[in-house]
């Protein structure tokens, strides 16, 4: 009897056994068909996450070395253009104004970080969603953007290229260059913040070195004609240009004044020598840039612009221009053209 009742039960049992196990393994696949989905959308997720967008603001234009100097430092921290960031390039040549509609359009929803090149910043300083990143000649804190270079304090952190004693030793070099010189032309634009103290450490170097200064002020790059033409007839022997955005775009045209006023010539930045500049003492540009790359992955990744300080170039180098010497039928010292760091023949 127990073995009739087993052999009709077996075929059951086996059936309700293989039932249970293809219902087992139906499961299984529908878990790990599920799973599998959840890691693809995950994956999917974080990769889109890492896909940060920059605004770059800026009044020079292009081709830009500045912005391949940044593109080099983003690649130098690992984040490569077109996989975990994407640049977008916004240009208005020597008109700052230009900007604005760019920049009263942003959100948070669109960009993840704003990078503003040098008198761009006018265009950004009603930004208050989003880390602003600049690189700027003037004063920071003067124009209203950080409370402190050690604690910004807002949303906004960067490099300033203003150094006082960069003005000093400006004025130091035309006296090495020129002993003689009695007389010397500041050009300088009026409307940028940190200027007045530029002027003042200016007037105290060559009060220092029995300099007299013939001043040319202007407001903007429409009094840059009027500004020329003062020094033109202020008996100057040579000619200084505070470095800022207005003079950074009309180098050349500067340069070309000098050299056909026959006035060497002293600039802030090396870009003025490769426009014709006689000579330039000041921080390197690119180099910054390239190192304000680091400082736009620390905010892309959650850091504060609040509690990054505004950082101070510390190297600077020494640029002559040998063919603009020729033009003006000047010898440069073996002594001074030892010290230079870069040379234009």
């Amino acid at each position: 009897m127990a073995s009739t009742l087993s052999a009709v039960l077996s075929p059951r049992c086996a059936a309700a056994s293989a039932l249970a196990f293809a219902r087992s393994r139906f499961n299984r696949r529908d878990v790990l068909a599920g799973l599998a989905a959840a890691i693809l959308a995950l994956g999917a997720g974080a990769q889109a996450r890492q896909m940060y967008r920059i605004l770059w603001l800026s009044t020079a234009s292009e081709p830009d070395p500045l912005v391949d100097s940044f593109r080099e430092g983003l690649r130098s921290q690992g984040f490569i253009e077109g996989r975990d960031v994407s640049l977008e390039l916004r240009y208005a040549i020597g008109n700052p104004a230009g900007l604005k509609p760019s920049a009263e359009e942003l959100a948070p929803s669109k960009y993840d970080l704003v990078v503003s090149s040098g008198p761009a910043i006018q265009s950004t300083r009603l930004i208050k969603d989003l880390p602003v990143l600049f690189s700027i000649s003037g004063d920071p804190v003067e124009l209203g953007i950080a409370k402190s270079l050690a604690r910004p304090g807002g949303n906004f952190t960067g490099a300033t290229f203003l150094s006082l004693d960069l003005a000093a030793k400006r004025v130091e070099l035309c006296k090495a260059l020129l002993p003689g010189i009695r007389r010397l032309g500041v050009l300088s634009n009026a409307d940028h913040p940190g200027e007045s103290s530029e002027w003042r450490a200016t007037q105290s170097a060559a009060q220092t070195m029995g300099i007299d200064l013939a001043y040319a002020p202007f407001q903007g790059a429409n009094e840059l004609d009027r500004a020329l033409a003062m020094l033109r007839g202020a008996g100057a022997e040579a000619m200084l240009v505070f470095p800022d955005g207005v003079t950074m775009v009309h180098r050349t045209k500067i340069a070309e004044f000098a050299i056909g006023n026959r006035l060497p010539s002293m600039f802030g930045w090396s870009e003025y020598c490769n426009a014709g500049g006689l000579m330039s003492y000041g921080a390197n540009q690119r180099a910054t840039y390239y190192r304000l790359a680091s400082y736009a992955v620390r905010l892309l990744r959650g850091e504060k612009a609040a509690e990054l300080p505004i950082e101070q170039p510390t190297r600077f180098e020494l640029t002559v221009n040998l063919n603009t010497a020729k033009a003006l039928g000047l010898t440069i010292p073996p002594g001074f053209l030892a010290g230079a760091d870069k040379v234009i023949e």
